[in-house]
């Protein structure tokens, strides 16, 4: 592994010219409107994990047409209703919400975190318990989820996913013991790209914390890696030959770059400069457009992996320090 995209001091000022749709805008508004027809509906059902200092809940919510989504909630035991701060996480590709007896850093830390389960995924590397309901998505695709529905902006599988995590905002936000103006979203990879859909799609978040995000400048990533995920992609358009445009179109509506012009919550992005499934130039690009106040940490000599416990260290003095400022 070695450097492979832009020297670093151009990646700092990277700002390509990205394809936007002119209804982008609407086209949210449109997917947002339908999803808040259904009643957010939050349920939690407590869990003994065994643990006497986190208090875990297994939660439902209505996400995208009012699918059920699923997902863990682990506070400090005895929390005080309207105390908490939150964190909600999005899991990397592949990945679901995994055991209830995982520990939680965030909730020893004092925060409300709550892990989305990723709907039809959690079975790459760790365990999930939604199923993805198809909603027209029907159709030829490559093997994983970068192509599912991908003829069709209204039913490709990231406008489900995307929708998903604004909703789990707003079951989180409704939730007794969480203060609703102290709410982050975070996540790595695909989780991360998510973090940032949400980010764009949600105002007034106390901040987003997306690490080697996933799921942004597709156009470039897919010619400048031939790995997964973004290797379904150009997989796909080897076969379907006639359908690049098309393709790219569709993909421009759940690029990150578009998604966080809109963005107002602070940011801490983390990039890596080995990494060969998410170039750092795509990381950058969206750094760069992101409107409101961001910092990027760079780890040079690390791939996908990124700054791993680094980070989170990081994240939680980033974040305390945010919601110290917001309290004082």
């Amino acid at each position: 592994m070695a450097f492979f995209d832009l020297p670093l001091d151009e990646l700092r000022t990277y700002t390509p010219e990205v394809r936007r749709p002119a209804d982008l805008d609407a086209f949210w508004g449109r997917t947002l409107a339908e999803a808040a027809a259904h009643p957010i509906d939050v349920t939690l059902t407590p869990v003994d994990t065994g643990f006497v200092l986190v208090d875990t809940f297994d939660v439902e919510f209505s996400g995208f047409a009012g699918d059920r989504i699923r997902g863990w909630l682990r506070v400090p035991h005895g929390s005080e209703p309207g105390t908490l701060p939150a964190v909600v996480q999005f899991v990397g590709y592949g990945g679901g919400r995994g055991l209830a007896s995982e520990p939680s850093a965030w909730a020893q830390a004092g925060y409300a975190h709550f892990v989305m389960d990723t709907r039809g995924q959690g079975s790459g590397w760790s365990i999930g318990d939604t199923a993805d309901e198809l909603h027209g998505a029907a159709g030829p695709a490559h093997p994983g989820f970068m192509t599912r529905g991908i003829r069709n902006r209204d039913h490709y599988y990231y406008r489900r996913l995307f929708t998903d995590g604004v909703r789990a905002v707003e079951a989180v936000r409704s939730l007794d013991l969480v203060d609703p103006g102290l709410v982050f979203a975070s996540g790595g990879s695909q989780g991360g790209g998510i973090a940032l859909a949400v980010a764009g799609l949600t105002p007034g978040l106390a901040g987003v914390m997306p690490d080697v995000p996933f799921l942004c400048h597709f156009e470039r990533a897919i010619v400048i890696t031939d790995a997964n995920p973004f290797g379904e992609i150009a997989s796909y358009l080897r076969v379907h030959r006639d359908e690049v445009e098309d393709v790219l179109d569709t993909l421009s509506n759940f690029d990150g770059v578009n998604l966080v012009a809109t963005a107002d919550a602070p940011a801490l992005f983390s990039v890596a400069l080995m990494d060969e499934i998410v170039p750092p130039s795509t990381v950058f690009a969206a750094h760069n457009r992101y409107p409101a106040e961001k910092e990027i940490i760079v780890y040079p000599f690390n791939g996908h992996e990124g700054g791993q416990l680094f980070q989170e260290e990081r994240k939680l003095r980033w974040a305390n320090a945010r919601v110290a400022a917001m309290r004082a």
